[in-house]
């Protein structure tokens, strides 16, 4: 079983926190499946907003589909495999976009489409990990370089990454009986300068 990890800045919990303070002068909105789950919920307070979609488009990702591939089935405890989440507030936001499917073709058939896909987009990072791992944490020891990097422990899971990390796109492909399951993930972070 795959383990997804997302590391994002202490801020991002400090945004959390006071979002969770500032509830009561809140708008929550749901929107509703016909048959009668969840499918987006909307939080606006005074200080941001969160966001969060089980309807995530494979065209936010900004990848193709692997021809042949499904959508990965809901887990055993009813959990879609889609999501598109967006958090803003106080001059930080963070937006990720992330779907699972899986298909009968090998893990390398995957891997070479998609580090094929993913060079419109810079230099690919080949990845060999147990976990699957997003980082976004921005720290001052980075000293301006923001570059992604593979936090490899020599897994069989592939991880393709490309971008920084303010703007990544990750896909991450793992063997799964006679085919694989991957995950398409974009990610992107802005600080006060910049705009999601």
């Amino acid at each position: 079983m795959r383990e997804t990890r997302l590391v994002v800045p202490t801020s991002s919990l400090a945004i959390a926190i006071l979002t969770t303070l500032l509830l009561p002068a809140c708008s929550i909105n749901v929107k509703k499946e016909a048959n009668g789950e969840d499918k987006q919920v909307d939080i606006s307070t005074p200080v941001g907003g969160i966001h969060v979609s089980k309807g995530a488009n494979v065209a936010d990702v900004g990848l193709a589909v692997y021809p042949g591939a499904r959508p990965k089935p809901r887990d055993s405890g009813g959990d879609d495999k889609s999501a598109n989440v967006n958090i803003s507030g106080l001059g930080y936001g963070l937006k990720v976009v992330a779907l699972e499917y899986q298909s009968d073709d090998s893990p390398a058939k995957l891997v070479a489409f998609y580090q094929d896909q993913l060079k419109r987009y810079g230099n690919v990072l080949i990845c060999h990990t147990s976990h699957f791992r997003v980082n976004t944490d921005l720290k001052d020891s980075d000293r301006g370089s923001h570059e992604l990097a593979c936090e490899a422990d020599n897994g069989k899971n592939v991880e393709l990454k490309v971008g920084t990390k303010e703007s990544q796109h990750i896909v991450a492909v793992e063997p799964q009986g006679n085919g694989s399951s991957f995950s398409l993930v974009y990610v992107r972070t802005h600080g006060k300068e910049a705009e999601i």
